[in-house]
Order: structure tokens, then sequence, then C-alpha cells
């Protein structure tokens, strides 16, 4: 299996899906910047995240979601909302892939369309949180939340 070929060939069908996805989330900014635009946006991140399964390489994605943390951040867009559009996307692929791919091949599969854009996704929330402290923020270290207290 060619996962981004696969991807590549039906950008219209996924996209349409998180293209509805995001219209029922009713985002305020994404509901006033309006359907192509937000089309044009979900695009752009759909083809930089099937290049990057291509390549494997994830530089120049985690590239364009800085550039969209310090966009949306400077158009005063939530951060959830710029999150939302990331997940949209990415449950979209994920059906795609549960309703056309074998079950064998799932976890690999889901596991690229993951990582590229959960990778986007903590470079987007890297960014914000560095915009909004005016400091730098090299990374989240979380482990104490799942070190539990016995």
């Amino acid at each position: 299996m060619d996962l981004s070929k696969l991807l590549h060939e039906h950008l219209n069908e996924i996209l349409s899906e998180a293209e509805n996805s995001l219209s029922r989330a009713h985002l305020t900014h994404y509901d006033k910047a309006g359907e192509d635009h937000n089309r044009q946006k979900l695009r752009a991140l759909y083809v930089l995240a099937v290049r990057a399964i291509a390549e494997k390489n994830l530089g120049p994605m985690l590239s364009h979601a800085e550039t969209i943390a310090r966009e949306r951040y400077e158009s005063g867009f939530d951060l959830s909302e710029v999150q939302t559009a990331f997940n949209v996307l990415e449950e979209s692929a994920w059906k795609f892939i549960m309703k056309n791919l074998p079950p064998a091949e799932f976890g690999e599969a889901i596991g690229l369309v993951s990582t590229v854009l959960g990778a986007g996704k903590d470079m987007l929330g890297r960014t914000y949180v560095t915009l909004a402290s005016k400091s730098k923020s090299p990374s989240l270290d979380l482990r104490s939340l799942f070190a539990g207290t016995y």
C-alpha cells in the first residue's frame, strides 16, 4: 500500500468530509472566513500532510504549523479553533482509511496520519504558548500528569 498515493487520489473526498465537519463546529473565525477560504487552508494542510507521509519528512509541516499559529494568533483566533481544523482533517483521513484499507493496514496508516498531524498540532500549541507568554517554550513536559500518585 502506498498511503500517500491513496490519500492524494482521494483528496477531494477527504477534504469534503473535513469541510463539512469544520462547518458543523461553528467556529467563529472560520465561519467568518467562509467556505472557499476554509477549503483552501484545509487543502494546503492536507497536501503538506500527504507530502510528509510520502517523504517521511516533518520539516515542511512543522514550518507551516508555526506559520499558521503566528498568523492565527495575531488574528485573534483561539487555539482551540485552529486545533479543531487539524482534528477534522485527521478524523476525515481516519474514516477514509477505515473504509478503504484492510484492517491489517489500519495501524500503520493511522499511525502515519496521526504522527504527521500530531506533530503539526504540537508545533501549533507550542507556538501559541510562546506567543501568549512572550517567552520561548521549547516543549511541554507532561510526564508528571501520567506518573500517577501511587
